[in-house]
């Protein structure tokens, strides 16, 4: 297989989940005022603008120059491991492709706008409220778990 079509699904798990985090982050941005909630089931799910200076789920709060460098270090790390070497399994490529698209998600926004936009608010839970990109590096997170613990099968 060429090097241009080595670990496409990662690359195309990664594009993808970044437009749409910077899409939904976008529209939040322009269609709400800041700190406006939305319920879509009252006490249960809204929709909630607000802004995290920290990384995921609000952990590191204020720590954003920090956090910006780490994150962009890791990216790069993560597409150089990409690009110069084979990931072999799909779920592999799927998992370190939500990583990289939410990590990136993230990024773009500590770098162009100092904070990250966060509107995803589920009440139920008493979490932070966080963002597809959040989501996104959790569920990197889970496929790689899940990956480490699966049998290797033998070819």
């Amino acid at each position: 297989m060429t090097k241009y079509r080595q670990n496409r699904l990662f690359w195309i798990v990664t594009i993808i989940g970044l437009i749409l985090d910077q899409l939904t982050k976008y529209l939040v941005a322009q269609t709400f005022s800041f700190g406006q909630t939305l319920p879509l089931l009252p006490g249960v799910f809204h929709l909630t603008y607000v802004s995290n200076t920290g990384a995921a789920f609000s952990l590191l709060s204020g720590k954003i120059e920090w956090l910006r460098w780490f994150s962009l270090g890791f990216s790069l790390a993560l597409m150089a491991s990409a690009w110069f070497s084979s990931m072999r399994t799909k779920e592999v490529q799927f998992g370190l492709g939500f990583l990289l698209a939410g990590t990136l998600g993230n990024t773009v926004d500590r770098f162009l706008l100092g904070y990250i936009i966060d509107f995803l608010d589920f009440r139920l839970t008493n979490l932070p409220v966080f963002n597809l990109a959040d989501l996104l590096i959790t569920m990197g997170i889970a496929f790689m778990f899940v990956n480490f613990f699966r049998p290797i099968s033998s070819s």
